[in-house]
């Protein structure tokens, strides 16, 4: 037993190194390519710095301690912009989904809102709030709400019609149906929705900083143009890459932690 348990625990660590290998694959040919191309003349220098000069342009940042504060002020931003904007969604989801009067009442003017650019209420905000941290949060907040709202109410409304007859026999009450039947059925939808809210959040701090911002990740992106830092720009670039990919990461191992009752595998 010990053997195969052993086995089995082997093979495990051989595929994930295998996948991770897979993974690192490409982006290793992308940059080799690259390094390949601007040395050889092929493409301009100024316009594609090579990945060795960004590494140096990003070790520099970090040694004078620019780039940790510079995203540490944009992950504040994004980390409240998000709690504002999904924990508004959330609950709108949640009664919206639970009762159809108030769906009635508050989703077409959400549908409404929704349908508004980002873009085109940058000028309103920055004309209520100034650019300070208020606009920069409200834009954020905007863009988080509607993944987490949208997908909490089809999680709602799609959990099988077999559960709640279930509770009903099962003499459960409205709040005992809630945390035991339809909050558990609707989670996979619901943690769809956080994704897609974190990556967006992520999305609307750029325009946020790029705008009207005088700190944070993305105004050194837009200093370092002013000035032709490319690769500065790319620094920042692969930040907001990293960050996201690993804000995604982390939801994603929470999804599988909640979900292992339904048999959830990674893949």
């Amino acid at each position: 037993m010990n053997e195969q348990i052993q086995t089995a625990h082997s093979l495990h660590g051989f595929s994930l190194l295998t996948r991770i290998g897979l993974g690192m694959l490409f982006p290793f040919i992308l940059i080799t390519t690259w390094q390949l191309l601007v040395q050889s003349g092929y493409i301009s220098q100024l316009l594609f710095p090579t990945p060795y000069v960004i590494a140096e342009s990003f070790l520099d940042l970090i040694l004078s301690g620019e780039l940790w504060i510079q995203f540490r002020i944009s992950l504040i931003r994004v980390v409240l912009g998000f709690l504002l904007g999904g924990g508004v969604g959330l609950a709108l989801g949640l009664l919206v989904g639970m009762y159809r009067p108030t769906e009635k009442l508050l989703d077409p003017t959400l549908q409404m809102i929704r349908m508004i650019p980002s873009l085109a209420v940058i000028p309103l905000f920055i004309l209520w709030f100034g650019i300070g941290e208020e606009s920069k949060l409200l834009l954020i907040a905007k863009t988080a709400f509607f993944p987490i709202y949208i997908n909490t109410f089809n999680g709602i409304r799609n959990v099988d019609n077999k559960l709640f007859e279930v509770t009903r026999v099962l003499g459960f009450t409205r709040k005992k149906q809630l945390t035991k039947c339809i909050l558990p059925a609707a989670v996979p939808h619901m943690m769809l929705g956080v994704r897609l809210s974190l990556g967006l959040s992520w999305l609307g701090l750029v325009v946020a900083e790029l705008i009207a911002s005088t700190s944070g990740i993305g105004y050194m992106m837009s200093d370092a143009r002013q000035f032709g830092d490319t690769p500065v720009v790319f620094v920042g670039i692969l930040m907001f890459a990293g960050a996201g990919l690993s804000s995604d990461w982390i939801v994603r191992l929470v999804e599988y932690r909640l979900l292992r009752w339904k048999g959830t595998r990674s893949r």
